[in-house]
């Protein structure tokens, strides 16, 4: 009969990165997204899905590849998407959001999703000013005005995710942008180890100050003490002792 045979692998992992980070863009700006590997070898590869087109590789009309980067120089409304990673082998990294837009004005929100009980700004801006007043709305509904242009909310729980957009009243209103969140990061508490278990002697072999090593056999066993150079050896459950000058 034959053994069955078992293959196994390792998966590697990978994310994606956006420099600048942000989750929308001006038309006319450039973007560099970037597989942040624990394995070069897995061959990772920048993939988006537009309007468009769906699973297409940077290089493949859009972006310029260098290795497991690729830079966008000039952002289009067209190239708003969703990027993210992917091997050879099929494996998948985390996606991100990006939005293009010909428009006035954009809301700059994390491009990953924030922790519960985090702190959470958004920021409403323009081409040429990044602190005018602006109103700011979640799922539809307006929250508040902020006159330097920023909102922060302290503290978020999953109740803040949702669909953000703010608007200027000089020049317009941004595309929307969906801020995820996620639970609270598990803090791990490491206990140290418990206590060697006690050396057993034969009858007649102990104590010891400090043992350095030693063997133990079912009919012979010997002991070595370092602090006072003594040999003990216990032969047939009789313990004799030899010294050693050190």
């Amino acid at each position: 009969m034959l053994a069955p045979s078992i293959a196994t692998s390792c998966l590697s992992q990978t994310s994606l990165t956006v420099s600048p980070s942000r989750s929308q863009m001006f038309r006319g700006q450039s973007v560099s997204l970037s597989c942040e590997e624990d394995d070069s070898s897995a061959g990772w590869t920048l993939r988006r899905n537009t309007s468009n087109k769906t699973r297409t590789q940077c290089g493949d009309g859009w972006g310029k590849p260098a290795g497991s980067s690729c830079k966008i120089s000039y952002m289009d409304p067209s190239d708003s998407g969703v990027y993210w990673c992917e091997s050879r082998e099929g494996a998948t990294s985390n996606s991100i959001n990006i939005t293009v837009t010909g428009g006035p004005v954009i809301l700059q929100s994390p491009v990953l999703p924030v922790t519960e009980g985090e702190d959470l700004t958004l920021h409403c801006k323009t081409k040429t000013s990044s602190n005018l007043p602006a109103d700011f709305y979640k799922d539809g509904s307006f929250i508040r005005t902020e006159p330097a242009g920023h909102m922060t909310i302290h503290h978020v729980s999953r109740s803040d995710e949702g669909l953000y957009k703010c608007l200027i009243s000089s020049d317009g209103e941004s595309p929307p942008s969906w801020v995820s969140v996620t639970g609270e990061k598990v803090k791990v508490l490491l206990q140290p180890p418990p206590p060697p278990a006690p050396l057993l002697l034969p009858p007649g072999c102990g104590p010891f100050q400090s043992v350095s090593w030693f063997s133990w056999f079912s009919w012979f066993s010997w002991f070595y003490d370092a602090s006072v150079g003594t040999l003990k050896v216990s032969l047939n459950k009789t313990c004799f002792a030899l010294q050693f000058k050190i």
